[in-house]
């Protein structure tokens, strides 16, 4: 089939080369501007666009799609289908409506729980143990359309979410190449969701960060992993803001925030306490605990805010 590819992080870019490997056409790929990055500001490609680029496919980077322009684009490339993963825009209903097969968008949770924009987060931060990616059919509702298949997997109990990241990312892009082929064949099969059933993963910001060390253990470590490696968990000592970049689960207890061990690094939590692994003060570079440590004089007793 004649596909366009719309899409633009890490997550999307490997769905690119599968469509490619299974035999499919890619006439277009569309994908966000460039965006300045880094201490220089230099203008920085989108992975979607690197990997378009690697296999010659022709690349578009529309700031709208509102304005006509990328219908009349879509129209002459003429789609038997648009597939859709993590694009970052709104589709209108004149280019939902223009593929004959319609368009088809791989989404990172088993739909309809966690619509939005930060399902892999949250599915961490919540202590989910499933999770998994939803090929559905696009209408202009937030990720409501009908569901074609579903792929699950398991969150480990120290997993992080740029970890689940990329396991979701690469069953998204066999189960893109198991649907164009459903659709080609006349196999494919649709549900419509179960609306009743549905949460929201809303985007994440720098708010949300602060750890709030009388919750559980459980809590705590499900932020830390959750919120790693972006916009990453953050706590106080001594003053000065600390990122925590990873912990695991201990049964000790304490007074909440109180470090209960230093071999390893251990800090109580509401109930048990947690394991601090990787950590990073503000200003300096990320570091295991016990290089935390040779340079960071603590005590039994000191606290984490």
């Amino acid at each position: 089939m004649k596909i366009v590819f719309m899409g633009t992080p890490d997550f999307a870019a490997p769905c690119v080369d599968s469509i490619k490997n299974a035999g499919h056409e890619i006439v277009g790929v569309f994908t966000q501007p460039d965006k300045p990055k880094g201490r220089g500001y230099a203008l920085a490609a989108p992975p979607v666009k690197l990997a378009a680029q690697k296999i010659g496919v022709p690349v578009y980077q529309p700031a709208t799609l509102r304005d006509g322009k990328a219908v009349e684009i879509l129209k002459e490339l003429a789609p038997d289908c648009i597939v859709v993963v993590a694009y970052g825009k709104i589709l209108p209903k004149s280019i939902l409506e223009l593929p004959r097969y319609g368009c088809v968008n791989i989404h990172a949770s088993l739909l309809p729980k966690y619509r939005g924009a930060a399902p892999i987060q949250w599915s961490v931060i919540n202590g989910e143990t499933e999770t998994g990616v939803t090929a559905m059919y696009m209408d202009e509702g937030l990720d409501t359309g009908d569901i074609i298949m579903k792929k699950a997997c398991e969150i480990d109990e120290n997993e992080t979410a740029g970890e689940l990241h990329d396991k979701l990312s690469s069953l998204g892009a066999g189960l893109i190449v198991e649907v164009l082929s459903a659709i080609e064949n006349g196999t494919v099969r649709r549900a419509a969701q179960n609306d009743s059933e549905s949460s929201y993963a809303g985007m994440l910001d720098k708010t949300i960060c602060t750890v709030d060390w009388t919750l559980s253990s459980y809590q705590v470590h499900n932020k830390v992993r959750g919120l790693s490696p972006w916009p990453v968990a953050t706590a106080t000592l001594d003053g000065k803001k600390v990122k925590l970049h990873k912990t695991e689960l201990c049964s000790d207890s304490g007074s909440p925030g109180e470090v209960i061990s230093l071999t390893p690094l251990t800090v109580a939590c509401g109930s048990g306490s947690v394991v601090i692994k990787e950590l990073q003060l503000e200003g300096k570079r990320k570091m295991d605990s016990a290089s935390f440590l040779n340079g960071h004089r603590l005590t039994l007793g000191d606290r984490f805010e």
